[in-house]
C-alpha cells in the first residue's frame, strides 16, 4: 500500500553553481581526513608498494564506475533531492520517505558528527582548551557552517571553494616534501605482514573514496546541468585519484612501505621526518583544514534532502520552505544542525565518537546506495522516453559492477562493525511506524 496522495512536486531553484563550484564541493566531500589515515592501513593489507597503489587505482576507476550511474541519474532527473528524488521515482513515496528519513536521522547527520569529529580532534591537539577541547570544537564547527550555509548559498559555496582551495594546496606540499625526501632517512622498516588482505584493503580505500555521490543533491542548482553534471563528477574523480596516488607515491618515497604499515599517524611521521615537529604540527592543522571542509560540504548538500522530504510530505512541511532571498531550505538547514549536534553529543558520551559515527552510518548509507544502482535500470525500464543527456556507457555491465560493489561494502558495513551499526539500523527502523502513521492519516 502506498501513499497515494503524495506526489513529488516540481523544484524550482535558482541555477547558480558552476561546474567548478560543484567540482569544489565534490572534492572538499570527498577529500577528508581518511587520506591521512587509511594508507597506512591499505599498505599494511597489500603486500607490496605497487600492489598498494594498484589498489587505490583500482578504487578511482571503481568510483568512477558509480559516478557513471550518477551523472545519468542527475543529468536525467535534476532535483535538490538528489537520490531522494530517484526513489520517489522509480520505487514510489513509501521508499522515497524511508531514505529521506534515514538520511537526515542517519546518514548525512551521522556523517557530519563524524568529520566534526576529526576536526576537534586535531583542533584541540593545536589549542587545547580542557578535558572538553574535542567536544567543544565539533560542536562550534557544526553551529558556524550551518550559520554560514543559513545567510546564503554564496557563503556558502565561497567558503566550500577557499576550504577546498586551502586543503589542496596544503596537500600538495605533503606530496613535494613527501617526494623529495629518501626512505634511507625512515625509521628502520619491518616488513609487513605477508597475509595481507586484498578485500580489507579496498574496504579502506572506497571508503575514503566515498562522498562523490553527494553531487546528485546539487543537480537542481548546477548551471546548464544536463551538460554541466556529467563534467562535474568526471573532473572531480579525476582530481581527486590524482591526489590519492601522488599523496601514497610521496608517503612510500618518504617512509617505505614497511614505515607505512607500521605508522599510526602516516601523515605527521613523514612530516616530522621532513620538517620536525613544526612539519608534525602542520599536518594538524591540514587535517582540521581538511575535515572543516569535507563538515561544511555535507552540510551544503545534506539539508537538500530534508528539503525535499517537506516539500512532498505534508507532516515534514516545516523543513520544505525555502528562503529565496538567501536562497537555501533554511529550516532544513537548523533541523539537520539540531540533530548532527546530538549526535556530537552521543558521540561524547560514548568517548569514541568517530568510530561510534562510523559504525552507526555505514549498513544503512551502502544498502541505500545499492538501491540508487537499482534505481537505474527501474528507471530505464519505467521512463524509457525520459531524455539522457548522458548514458551510462557498457549498460547494462557498468551499473551492475556499481551495485556488486555496493553489495560487497553493505556486507563488509555488517560484518566489520559493532553496537553503533545495529543503533543506525534502529533508528532506520523508526522511520516505518512514522511512515504507517503518515499513510493512516491521508487515507479516507
Amino acid at each position: 500500500m502506498t501513499i497515494k496522495s503524495i506526489e513529488p512536486q516540481p523544484t524550482l531553484l535558482k541555477s547558480t553553481l558552476s561546474v567548478t563550484d560543484a567540482t569544489a564541493i565534490i572534492v572538499g566531500m570527498v577529500v577528508g581526513a581518511g587520506i591521512f589515515e587509511t594508507p597506512a592501513l591499505v599498505a599494511a593489507n597489500a603486500g607490496s608498494a605497487g600492489m598498494a597503489l594498484s589498489i587505490w587505482v583500482l578504487g578511482g576507476a571503481m568510483s568512477l564506475v558509480g559516478a557513471l550511474c550518477y551523472a545519468e541519474l542527475a543529468s536525467a532527473f535534476p532535483d535538490a533531492g538528489g537520490s531522494y528524488h530517484y526513489f520517489m521515482r522509480a520505487y514510489g513515496p513509501n521508499l522515497a520517505f524511508l531514505f529521506a528519513w534515514a538520511r537526515m536521522a542517519v546518514i548525512q547527520t551521522g556523517s557530519i558528527a563524524l568529520l566534526a569529529f576529526i576536526f576537534g580532534d586535531y583542533a584541540a591537539q593545536l589549542l587545547p582548551l580542557g578535558s572538553y577541547s574535542s567536544f567543544f570544537y565539533a560542536m562550534l564547527s557544526i553551529v558556524v557552517l550551518t550559520g554560514l550555509n543559513f545567510t546564503g548559498v554564496e557563503q556558502g559555496k565561497w567558503t566550500q571553494n577557499l576550504l577546498t582551495l586551502a586543503k589542496v594546496l596544503g596537500l600538495l606540499l605533503v606530496i613535494v616534501a613527501g617526494l623529495a625526501a629518501t626512505t634511507t632517512a625512515a625509521p628502520a622498516p619491518t616488513e609487513p605482514a605477508s597475509q595481507g588482505s586484498f578485500g580489507l584493503a579496498m574496504l579502506f580505500v572506497l571508503l575514503t573514496y566515498g562522498g562523490w555521490n553527494e553531487a546528485a543533491h546539487l543537480s537542481a542548482e548546477i548551471r546548464h546541468v544536463q551538460r554541466n553534471m556529467s563534467k562535474a563528477l568526471l573532473w572531480s574523480i579525476g582530481i581527486i585519484v590524482s591526489i590519492y596516488l601522488l599523496i601514497n607515491l610521496a608517503y612510500l618515497q618518504g617512509l617505505g612501505l614497511a614505515g607505512m604499515a607500521g605508522s599510526e599517524a602516516v601523515a605527521a611521521d613523514l612530516m616530522r621526518q621532513v620538517a620536525g615537529e613544526g612539519g608534525a604540527k602542520f599536518i594538524s592543522f591540514l587535517i582540521a583544514v581538511s575535515a572543516l571542509g569535507a563538515t561544511n560540504a555535507t552540510i551544503f548538500t545534506g539539508a537538500r534532502t530534508n528539503y525535499a522530504l517537506g516539500r512532498d510530505f505534508p507532516a515534514f512541511a516545516l523543513l520544505g520552505r525555502w528562503n529565496n532571498r538567501a536562497n537555501v531550505p533554511a529550516n532544513a538547514l537548523l533541523v539537520q544542525g539540531a540533530i548532527a549536534l546530538a549526535l556530537v553529543l552521543l558521540g561524547a558520551l560514548t568517548r569514541k565518537g568517530f568510530e561510534t559515527m562510523v559504525d552507526y552510518t555505514a549498513p544503512v548509507f551502502w544498502f541505500f546506495f545499492l538501491l540508487s544502482g537499482i534505481a537505474l535500470f527501474v528507471l530505464r525500464w519505467r521512463e524509457p522516453e525520459a531524455p539522457r543527456p548522458f548514458r551510462v556507457p557498457l549498460f547494462p555491465l557498468v551499473p551492475l559492477l556499481f551495485c556488486s560493489v555496493c553489495l560487497y561494502l553493505l556486507y563488509s558495513s555488517l560484518v566489520f562493525t559493532g553496537l553503533g551499526a545495529l543503533v543506525g539500523v534502529a533508528v532506520l527502523a523508526i522511520g516505518v511506524p512514522i511512515l504507517w502513521l503518515m499513510r493512516k492519516r491521508v487515507q479516507p
